[in-house]
């Protein structure tokens, strides 16, 4: 059992729901053509969530959930991030997309993903994926300029997301602190910066829709 993974995973459970609750009740309040995107966005949160939540009892009492919690980190890489960089570019643009154009956005990273497994290239996929879906968050920040916020919000959670998959990783220890744990520590606050990101980005876009 690594006690410790499960405390860190637990932690990071607890933020990404915080997140959820609060995007949900943007759902719930949102425009009919609204929610699809906003569906996509707490997809993008729920993932983590789930991935957390279950490898916090996976480290902690069964470690036998190592499949499902593998499963659900993957869905989260391959699937939850880059939903949340395209919302972050149909927000920063002013894109409403319809609800059939999220849902081939969805099939269409669930297909490279088969497409991408079946050629053996996953690393590199993800790798790809991971940056192309920060660059978005960036990009999508930087479109509210001279607003500084949503920026300097994209700016801290995408550096945080990539201090924590490319500089701290997941495998060995760094000191006396396991990796995984310090990566966890990292997403921690990067999840949340990312929700508030995608408050302000709607919420910007409103301003600005009614001026």
């Amino acid at each position: 059992m690594q006690y410790s993974t499960a405390l860190s995973d637990g932690v990071l459970a607890l933020a990404c729901l915080i997140c959820v609750v609060q995007l949900g009740k943007r759902y719930a309040g949102a425009q009919p053509e609204q929610r699809p995107r906003w569906f996509c966005i707490l997809l993008g949160f729920a993932l983590p969530a789930a991935a957390a939540a279950v490898g916090a009892v996976r480290f902690g009492l069964l470690p036998e959930l190592g499949e499902l919690h593998g499963w659900l980190s993957r869905a989260s890489s391959f699937l939850g991030l880059p939903l949340l960089g395209l919302a972050a570019l149909s927000l920063g643009r002013n894109w409403q997309w319809q609800g059939p154009t999220w849902g081939r956005l969805l099939l269409g990273l669930c297909a490279f993903f088969e497409l991408f497994r079946q050629l053996d290239r996953l690393d590199e996929y993800r790798l790809f994926l991971q940056l192309s879906s920060l660059l978005l968050l960036l990009y999508g920040g930087l479109l509210r300029w001279p607003q500084r916020r949503p920026l300097v919000l994209a700016l801290g959670a995408s550096g945080l997301l990539v201090f924590a998959g490319l500089v701290v990783g997941t495998d060995g220890f760094l000191g006396p602190v396991r990796r995984i744990d310090l990566f966890h520590a990292l997403l921690t606050p990067a999840y949340p910066l990312l929700a508030w990101l995608m408050i302000d980005l709607t919420d910007t876009q409103s301003r600005a829709n009614t001026l």
